[in-house]
């Protein structure tokens, strides 16, 4: 063959076949989510592979979980937009606006564990729940409490079924919040569509009760609930339905911080005030004891990028969500079109590789509220919904 020939097209089709099914299904489980879907639309045998039950399932569990960036706009709903960030293709992604909650759910909207979540405080109780990028959206019975606001939580119980736990939240009364009211913890059973009651969050939390002031993380059967910044920590037992004590998990110098729930540990991410500037650190969070050990310290240049301010509030707008062993610090506020860096721990190690995320595509609106939450992606969703004809990833 001279040099500049190119194969026959049909040698270069030969060498994939010969790649055998099992090669070719190691080969795609590689690819980001985005390049598996269109992959599945290559030939027969690729689309056998990717909506294989068993390929998905191995690939959501195995992806890297996804950033989840919700702007609602109080004023013009069409200016509500959804992005979210691939760690492994390392791009953000602009989600259909069909995703965005709609001016009837927008009272609360989250996500936790592969499902997008909406409540009502209104007196019809109403909880609705969709398979992440999936946009097929379900209601279940009432909630015994209306509740906005609240911590939400995806777990498998005994039979391997998930369920959903639903803590704290507000309430209003003649438009007013209800304060006295800790509302009971409800959990979620989809196999006969009804909520069991369970002992509400501890009375310490009575003063801020929302995830506007708590933070969660699911945690070795345990549900943990963490003020952000009265620094309370209490857990859940999710077998047999008990708060612990209540302890205060406050490192020095601590302004705020954020629980999270790592592949193998616990990690609480806050911003501290030290002598020479403020600081960003990670420390590693013993869930019984609840002693701590710093794990690392945020690049100051890093921080830095986050902000274009000297006044002293300029870190009221700092958030911080993760899972895996990715944790995604980030600016909630419009001026810098909400910057965003991550932080990746080795499991072995506890080594940090902190980097900035690349800017959001634009055009991008102000936002009045943004909602942020990590999640894997469950494949066969996407899968689903790209056979129905909704392009959900682009």
């Amino acid at each position: 063959m001279e040099e500049n020939d190119a194969p026959p097209a049909c040698s270069v089709q030969y060498d994939w076949i010969s790649l055998g099914s099992d090669l070719t299904d190691l080969i795609l489980s590689y690819l980001p989510i985005r390049s598996i879907v269109r992959a599945s639309a290559v030939c027969k045998l690729w689309r056998s592979i990717v909506t294989c039950p068993s390929f998905s399932t191995r690939v959501s569990l195995a992806k890297k979980p996804w950033f989840f960036l919700f702007g609602q706009n109080s004023i013009f709903i069409k200016n509500n937009q959804a992005f979210a960030f691939d760690p492994e293709a390392n791009e953000w992604i602009r989600l259909p606006s069909s995703l965005c909650p709609s001016p009837c759910q927008e009272e609360s909207f989250l996500g936790s564990g592969g499902f997008f979540f909406t409540t009502t405080s209104s007196t019809t109780s109403r909880f609705s729940y969709s398979p992440i990028l999936c946009g097929l959206w379900r209601e279940t019975s009432p909630l015994r409490f209306s509740r906005c606001n609240p911590l939400v939580g995806v777990f498998d119980d005994e039979s391997g079924i998930s369920r959903f736990i639903v803590v704290g939240g507000v309430r209003f009364i003649g438009g007013l919040v209800d304060i006295e009211d800790r509302l009971a913890v409800e959990i979620y059973d989809p196999r006969i569509d009804t909520w069991e009651l369970c002992p509400p969050l501890p009375a310490d939390f009575r003063s801020g009760n929302s995830s506007q002031w708590l933070t969660s993380a699911l945690f070795k059967g345990k549900f943990f609930v963490f003020g952000i910044y009265s620094c309370f920590i209490s857990s859940f037992d999710l077998k047999f339905h008990l708060w612990s004590e209540v302890q205060t998990l406050r490192p020095p110098g601590v302004m705020f911080s954020f629980l999270l729930a790592c592949t193998d540990q616990l990690v609480l991410a806050g911003l501290c005030n030290t002598p020479r500037a403020p600081s960003f650190n990670l420390w590693r969070v013993d869930e019984e004891t609840m002693e701590f050990s710093e794990i690392a310290i945020m690049p100051q240049d890093l921080l830095n990028c986050l902000f274009d301010s000297d006044e002293d509030e300029k870190f009221a707008s700092l958030k911080c969500v993760g899972l895996g062993n990715l944790i995604y610090v980030f600016n909630e506020e419009h001026h810098k079109i909400y910057p965003a860096c991550v932080c990746e721990i080795n499991s072995n190690s506890n080594k940090c590789i902190w980097r900035k995320l690349p800017d959001l595509p634009a055009p991008v609106n102000r936002f009045h509220k943004v909602i942020s939450f990590c999640s894997q992606i469950p494949l066969h969703s996407v899968l689903r919904d790209e056979e129905d004809g909704e392009e959900m990833l682009g």
